[in-house]
């Protein structure tokens, strides 16, 4: 109840921000979605902070006035305190704290004073929370939020603001786990979700597809047990696929890294990695272009890492470097070509060809990989085929889940999870999970939603390599090569036909029943109907 009433509340303030950026002229405009995460964050760090010095000094969890009772405290106090706070925890100072600017709103140039103290909190834990960019460039915690807002209005602005974050405190929702911060997250970015499919990886992929990635990558006998891996995502988006990788093996056990083009994407994995107590490895988030700059690396060659999961984006123009990615630089990685420049539709070039090359390249020996591809990549040829070859010649591939179709709501491409594990010498598991799931509205699309059983029957059959008929069969490397190197489980499945005894004289009523419907289906054709009509009358049945 507790939980429930938390996220009530915090939907609330999250959608009392978008009413108070709306009322400023900044409904669903690019800024809103900056301001909105920005002050989130904000309050999310303030009352971490309130939290953890709580659990560090007895005087501030027993004192009735927080805020007095930090202040009352001595330099040397603070400074102790602050040397024991977590890593996962801002360092703030008094004039930093929500409460502190609640009562100095009525101020002169309060917008300022706002604006000056998100600057001092960023600069203050810059070493942190900084993401970078791939030429070394820091990207700060926070940037200016009233520069948005006509300069008459920013007062009122931030002061709008501050009165809603002020109204109630996160402190009990940090001994909540993942499942809780997933579903404020979604909430959270939901009007800003609209970038499947085209430009940028997308921001979130459906929680089905990341748990059954997840639980297929580190199935229940291994969570616990796995230590010191390295998870990445080089189109990471927001993060979710390495939120629940990371929340099966243990945040503590893991470490993030990631890269994305996508500047806004970033700032959402940081809020994410945040969230879920991976503040260690916000450090390792990179914002920049991999296909040409892939930022990790040991010394010349790629960084390779224990696990790698990925939904990049299938489609966009990458014309303008494609010379630059066939060059010889690239052409190791780039093992099975780039895709060439059509002469229309340049929009539609298969770039996740190109991540998923990467992604093999990057994957350490033993190493393991989930990737959500288009699902004509397991059946085309070209460049695909070259890679399902290379998968399969080499004995890297664990198998193939199908999805049903509209699984992700912002598009209708038919998507596949492909399973890599190089160190899979045995058979592969197919399956064909496109049937499953149940039709739902969401806004003005439609999707398919799978439910908890149908998510742990996909699970189950692949972890446990089982055939069930028309669902799932485990192949060899042998038996996929030669069917041209397809991964569609519906070429693998028995064809079964049905046998019944039939007398001479039910087959005869049997025939006569199909002449008599093809005289109605052609007897209205010209004069054919006669013509058939006196060719069967020349049939026998026997």
């Amino acid at each position: 109840m507790v939980e429930q009433d938390f996220q009530s509340k915090t939907k609330q303030l999250i959608d009392d921000l978008k009413s108070t950026c709306a009322r400023n002229g900044l409904g669903n405009d690019a800024s809103e979605f900056k301001i909105i995460t920005q002050v989130f964050l904000y309050k999310l760090l303030n009352d971490k902070f309130t939290y953890e010095t709580k659990q560090i000094e007895p005087k501030l969890a027993s004192s009735d006035n927080w805020e007095q009772a930090f202040v009352a405290l001595s330099d040397d106090e603070r400074e102790m305190l602050a040397m024991r706070l977590p890593a996962d925890a801002a360092q703030l100072k008094q004039e930093h704290f929500i409460s502190t600017l609640f009562a100095q709103q009525n101020e002169a140039d309060f917008a300022k004073l706002f604006d000056d103290t998100l600057r001092d909190i960023a600069m203050l834990n810059s070493d942190t929370f900084s993401v970078m960019t791939d030429s070394g460039e820091k990207v700060a915690l926070f940037e200016p939020i009233s520069e948005y807002v006509t300069v008459s209005k920013r007062d009122n602005f931030c002061r709008a603001i501050i009165n809603s974050i002020a109204e109630f405190s996160f402190e009990r929702i940090f001994t909540q786990k993942y499942d809780f911060y997933a579903v404020i997250f979604e909430y959270l970015i939901k009007d800003y979700n609209s970038n499947s499919g085209g430009k940028y990886a997308e921001y979130y992929t459906p929680h089905a597809v990341a748990r059954i990635m997840a639980s297929i990558l580190v199935p229940k006998e291994l969570q616990g047990k796995i230590s010191n891996v390295s998870c990445y995502d080089p189109s990471a988006g927001s993060g979710t696929l390495l939120m629940n990788v990371a929340h099966a093996i243990g945040e503590s056990r893991c470490s993030i890294f990631t890269q994305d083009i996508s500047k806004k994407s970033s700032n959402l994995l940081r809020l994410n990695l945040i969230l879920n107590n991976l503040v260690h490895s916000i450090p390792n988030v990179i914002e920049g272009d991999t296909m040409r700059y892939p930022h990790h690396k040991d010394g010349a060659a790629l960084k390779k890492f224990d696990y790698i999961v990925s939904n990049p984006p299938f489609k966009l123009d990458f014309s303008e470097i494609h010379e630059e990615l066939e060059g010889k630089e690239h052409q190791k990685r780039f093992f099975a070509g780039v895709p060439k420049v059509p002469a229309k539709a340049k929009d539609k070039m298969a770039i996740y060809q190109l991540f998923l090359q990467h992604i093999i390249c990057s994957l350490k020996p033993g190493g393991k990989a989930a990737v959500v591809v288009p699902t004509g990549f397991i059946t085309a040829k070209s460049i695909d085929m070259k890679i399902r070859k290379h998968l399969i010649d080499n004995k890297m591939l664990a198998g193939v889940v199908s999805m049903p179709s509209n699984i992700f709501a912002t598009t209708g491409t038919n998507v596949s999870i492909l399973f890599i594990d190089a160190s899979n010498k045995e058979d592969v598991v197919l399956i064909d999970a496109s049937s499953l799931g149940t039709k739902v509205k969401e806004g003005k699309n439609q999707k398919i939603v799978l439910s908890e059983l149908e998510e742990q029957n996909i699970v189950d059959s692949f972890n446990s390599k089982k055939n069930v008929d028309d669902f799932s069969i485990v192949v060899s490397n042998d038996d996929i090569a030669t069917k041209n190197y397809s991964l569609s489980a519906g070429q693998y499945f028995d064809v079964k036909i049905e046998y019944s005894d039939m007398s001479a004289e039910d087959f005869s009523e049997k025939m006569k029943g199909f002449s008599s419907k093809l005289e109605v289906l052609f007897g209205q054709s010209n004069g054919l109907g006669a013509s058939i009509k006196e060719q069967l009358k020349g049939l026998k049945y026997d």
